[in-house]
């Protein structure tokens, strides 16, 4: 024998759609039915006083509908009257773990069943918050409004035979609760009247006091600014506020699902001093269009709180960087040797002259000795750094991310690309500028002496087109392969414009001749062709006997593990930070102390052809 309900109603119907565009199909809660929630006061969790009882839910074809039973508490008690005499009418439901199909709610979790003072529109609404899933797996919950009226179970119908069967009990209708329900007179009649109204005509009566009795012509012929001028001022006042903070609250829908929120725009409190007025409204979406911008427009009409509609800006994505190709970078400087010492020195005879070579014996004749010249080079290390500073109140001002941790990135990524570029081409500074890197030091491989670096003149002709360029520009590298002495298959480190242009060749068929980067490495006898940004528009100057020289750099063919990079204990790479007490700065320091050059002769192939513009220029 069950107990009898305090009140019963729709905790929510099915194939309504919401304002966010979603509608609950039938069966979402299927799994629930004749199961026990707790019942609570405004979806209010900050006091346990606030559970004022617990619903049974039942799955029907038109939804879930629920049995309510109110705890005997002081909170239960008031709740009680508040359903007697009629002052609240609406029930509500939070539910986690839905699962969806496109804008279709096909199954979820109720966990709790609220009486509310108001729900947010007719119909039903799914207002998404974040939770923390209960099984590990993170999903969407919702608080869900049906907008229906509460059926209530009066002490009279508590008198009827309890023994009736639950399960073959019809659910009470609107229209039928005249007849149901044994009501004291007065109310019964105005609440058949009500329930018998269309929907519109007892929003009529919900605001019969506010607009003085004043009736409204609901023919279909009004307009929604019809409706709006009958709000009175103040009504009016608290739709402007509600627009606002709805607007406020709109990125916080794609926040990542961490904690459970729920929110509901009456439950929040507003200045009555810093709201739009109708007329105001109207003038700024007017100079709206003539400024371009709704926030320009809205700073013209000196609104103070312009935050509310317009809140503060949130980084998305991180930091993002403009910067060259750096990928050649880190081929660069893992492909080079190292040694755990910093002054280098090499040594090499040159055994090709003829001096060297080996010699027949004439019988009487003297046995000559070879001759053959023995040359070294030492090679001692250079500091190379990057300094950063950051005044500390931006340090603590900035909240988006980690800049402390971005800029140590950025300053290694910078010193190696440094390293990398002083190691292929130089630093492209001037001679003489206070921050070049000492070419002596890090011997660049484009300006190294013939005895490491072979120079190989393209004979580029002032009519060839860039296709014929590019032929010769093949053809050089293959040609000169033989006068290469360094370790292994090299490399070709080229510009991305004559790789293009070595791909683009084609035969005369009109058909490309290389249609992929391999090979074309292949074909130029390179293990792979890598391009380097920074080798772009550089040009050499030397002079022989007073005349000046200007090359066009083309590539570089090296293997790099005949360039060794040397650095002692403790001139490795370190990073170092201070904080400057005078001027309120943190300082960063990044630095390393290395040597750099070719260790073996004919190392390296140098491609260059006569700058067009300064070639033969006299010193």
């Amino acid at each position: 024998m069950r107990k009898k309900y305090d009140f019963a109603g729709w905790a929510t119907r099915n194939d309504l759609k919401c304002s966010d565009g979603r509608t609950i199909r039938a069966g979402a809660f299927a799994d629930q039915d004749g199961m026990t929630v707790p019942l609570v006061w405004n979806h209010d969790h900050s006091d346990p006083g606030n559970v004022i009882g617990h619903s049974v839910l039942f799955n029907k074809p038109q939804g879930v509908y629920s049995e309510n039973y109110l705890n005997d508490t002081e909170a239960g008690r008031n709740v009680r009257e508040l359903l007697k005499h009629g002052d609240i009418k609406q029930l509500s439901i939070y539910a986690n773990r839905l699962k969806q199909n496109g804008g279709d709610v096909l199954h979820g979790v109720i966990r709790e069943v609220s009486v509310v003072l108001a729900g947010a529109n007719p119909g039903a609404f799914i207002d998404s918050v974040i939770v923390h899933s209960f099984d590990g797996d993170e999903d969407d919950g919702a608080i869900i409004y049906t907008g229906e009226d509460i059926y209530i179970e009066h002490s009279d119908k508590k008198k009827e035979d309890e023994d009736e069967d639950v399960e073959e009990k019809e659910v009470p209708e609107k229209e039928e609760e005249s007849e149901d329900e044994s009501k004291p007179s007065d109310e019964e009649d105005e609440d058949e009247e009500e329930e018998d109204m269309p929907d519109k005509k007892k929003k009529e009566l919900e605001h019969a006091d506010a607009e003085e009795n004043k009736e409204v012509d609901n023919g279909g012929d009004e307009t929604i600014q019809d409706v709006f001028d009958t709000l009175t001022d103040k009504q009016k006042d608290a739709v402007y506020a509600i627009i606002g903070m709805a607007l406020e609250d709109e990125e916080s829908d794609n926040d990542e699902e961490e904690e459970e929120v729920k929110h509901n725009v009456f439950d929040n409190e507003y200045n009555e001093d810093d709201v739009l007025t109708h007329s105001e409204m109207e003038a700024i979406f007017s100079d709206a269009k003539r400024y371009g911008s709704l926030r320009e427009a809205t700073l013209q009409h000196g609104i103070t709180n312009i935050g509310v509609m317009f809140p503060d800006a949130k980084l998305t994505g991180g930091m993002q960087e403009v910067k060259r190709d750096d990928e050649w970078v880190a081929g660069v400087m893992s492909g080079v040797s190292h040694s755990p010492f910093s002054r280098v020195k090499s040594m090499y005879a040159n055994l090709t002259e003829d001096d060297a070579r080996a010699k027949g014996y004439i019988k009487g004749k003297m046995k000559k000795e070879e001759f053959f010249g023995v040359v070294s080079r030492d090679v001692s290390p250079t500091t190379i750094y990057k300094k950063q500073k950051i005044d500390r109140d931006d340090l603590i001002d900035i909240t988006d991310f980690d800049v402390v941790s971005y800029m140590k990135q950025e300053m290694r990524s910078m010193l190696n690309e440094e390293i990398a570029r002083a190691i292929l081409v130089s630093d492209g500074r001037t001679p003489g500028t206070e921050d070049k890197i000492n070419e002596g030091n890090i011997i660049p491989i484009w300006k190294d002496s013939d005895v490491f670096s072979i120079k190989v003149d393209v004979p580029f002709e002032a009519s060839d087109t860039d296709a014929q360029k590019a032929k010769k520009i093949i053809r050089a590298a293959v040609k000169n392969r033989k006068l290469y002495k360094g370790s292994g298959n090299p490399v070709l480190y080229t510009t991305e414009d004559w790789l293009t242009e070595m791909l683009l060749l084609e035969d005369l068929n009109q058909r490309v001749i290389y249609d992929t980067v391999e090979k074309l490495a292949t074909a130029m006898r390179v293990s792979r062709i890598v391009t380097v940004p920074v080798m772009e528009n550089l040009v050499r100057t030397y002079s022989v006997e007073g005349t000046t020289y200007n090359k066009d750099l083309i590539g570089i063919i090296v293997n790099l593990k005949d360039y060794n990079v040397g650095a002692d204990k403790g001139g490795e790479v370190n990073m170092f930070d201070d904080f400057d007490i005078d001027y309120n700065a943190q300082k960063y320091l990044i630095e390393t102390r290395c040597s750099g050059a070719l260790v073996k002769p004919y190392s390296a192939m140098v491609l260059e052809a006569d700058h067009p513009a300064d070639s033969g220029a006299e010193g």
